[in-house]
């Protein structure tokens, strides 16, 4: 009782108050964390799109041949293939909160030796420098996205990935308004979006080392019991049911849709403006803005299919992108230019859309080994789409680029391995 008579506040109201009011500046936190990981998605995609709207300078500057294009992507986009498993499993292990910032600075690097590069052997080299950025980006910022998710696992996950597939289709519109009309050596002013870039991820990265110091505080005065840790867990699947058989397996089988989707999108992606500059005569910057209209139907794409696959699942939706986009793709080599970019924004739309369902997907059939399946889906992304660049630009030298429009939509008919996925990635049923 207080002095007047009248009943003290209950304690209890007093600790609700307070918790309320601590989530709800938690919540702020870590959605501001989010949206500056997206941030530097934009850019960091964005400088790196600029790498194959350079190619139609490069070729003329340089009289470089389909497969010497080819080659640049295959530089481009291995080193992050090839490097960003490795970092993922390293930093499963061992998280690094300023690797983020360090990452960038690989970018900032290669876009300046870009810059200045005046040989063919120095301009791989940059591409390779571009490349690594990513290998490290990627992994620890799709790690760092899922901290700060507070369980809500697919929306952070979705606005990771759509900042970067609108840094995507941003770097052809500024290529077709700087770069083409300004040369190589424009690439020198988005040095600057690097630079921005790597001063917010500083931020991210002191956020993400007292998150993580605060966490073994509470460890070590014994708040994280083990029970306790299941049930934060509990969110999405912690323990996986299917053999190691089926899991390798099932890995296969996203590896075979990820490769099928990624070499035709390399093909629409690396060497869209050539086909209409050869097919229809257009002007550099006509056809770069085919590309961007071609890369905004990723973007919406990639939305579309984070909606629908919370929906009706994952596996509907790996079976409508990779075999629904078919029929449009077969299409497109017949199509007059009209039809050309509808039919190749209707591609983008229809196959952006497996992307977040293979990897929530792997996910759950991989728990506990974010940054392994980030590093690994996100890197092949990277490297099937360099194998394929280089492998359809020999083939372009050898017949022609509107015969390898004609052979690559067959390739996804791999789409029919989704048969062969379980259909729930954490139980055997």
């Amino acid at each position: 009782m207080t002095a007047g008579g009248a009943p003290a506040a209950p304690p209890a109201a007093t600790t609700a108050t307070a918790s309320t009011s601590n989530t709800a500046s938690a919540n702020s936190t870590t959605f501001a964390v989010i949206l500056s990981l997206s941030f530097c998605h934009l850019l960091n995609d964005m400088m790196q799109s600029l790498v194959p709207a350079l190619y139609p300078i490069l070729k003329d500057s340089y009289a470089l041949s389909f497969g010497q294009i080819g080659l640049i992507t295959l530089a481009f986009q291995c080193t992050a293939s090839m490097l960003q498993p490795v970092v993922g499993m390293y930093t499963d292990k061992h998280p690094q909160p300023y690797s983020l910032m360090v990452g960038m600075g690989f970018t900032l690097v290669g876009l300046l030796l870009m810059s200045q590069a005046d040989t063919y052997p120095l301009i791989l080299f940059a591409a390779a420098l571009i490349g690594m950025g990513s290998s490290v980006f990627h992994p620890e910022a799709s790690r760092v996205a899922r901290m700060a998710a507070g369980g809500r696992y697919g929306l952070a996950q979705s606005l990771f990935q759509v900042g970067g597939n609108m840094g995507s289709a941003a770097g052809p519109l500024l290529a077709a308004f700087i770069v083409v009309p300004a040369g190589q050596r424009s690439i020198v002013w988005f040095s600057g979006a690097a630079f921005v870039a790597m001063a917010v991820l500083f931020q991210v990265g002191g956020w993400y080392s007292r998150r993580r110091a605060e966490s073994k505080r509470a460890e070590s005065k014994g708040a994280a019991k083990p029970a306790a840790r299941g049930k934060a867990g509990a969110a999405g699947p912690t323990i996986s049911t299917l053999s190691r058989r089926r899991v390798t397996g099932a890995v296969l089988v996203l590896v075979a849709l990820l490769f099928s989707k990624n070499v035709y999108s390399a093909s629409l992606g690396s060497y869209f403006t050539f086909y209409l500059i050869e097919k229809f005569g257009v002007e550099v910057q006509t056809a770069q803005l085919y590309l961007f209209a071609f890369l905004v139907g990723i973007v919406m794409g990639t939305i579309a299919g984070g909606v629908v696959g919370d929906k009706v699942g994952r596996i509907p939706v790996m079976w409508f992108s990779i075999v629904g986009a078919l029929p449009f793709a077969l299409m497109l080599p017949y199509a007059n230019l009209f039809w050309t970019g509808v039919l190749a924004v209707a591609v983008a739309m229809i196959m952006a859309s497996a992307f977040s369902a293979i990897l929530v997907y792997a996910q759950e059939l991989l728990p506990g080994r974010v940054g392994l399946v980030a590093g690994m889906f996100f890197g092949f992304s990277f490297g099937l789409g360099g194998l394929g660049a280089a492998a359809l630009g020999q083939l372009a030298d050898l017949t022609s680029i509107e015969t390898v429009y004609k052979l690559t939509p067959f390739l996804l008919l791999l789409g029919l391995l989704t048969a062969f996925l379980p259909r729930h990635p954490g139980r055997a049923a």
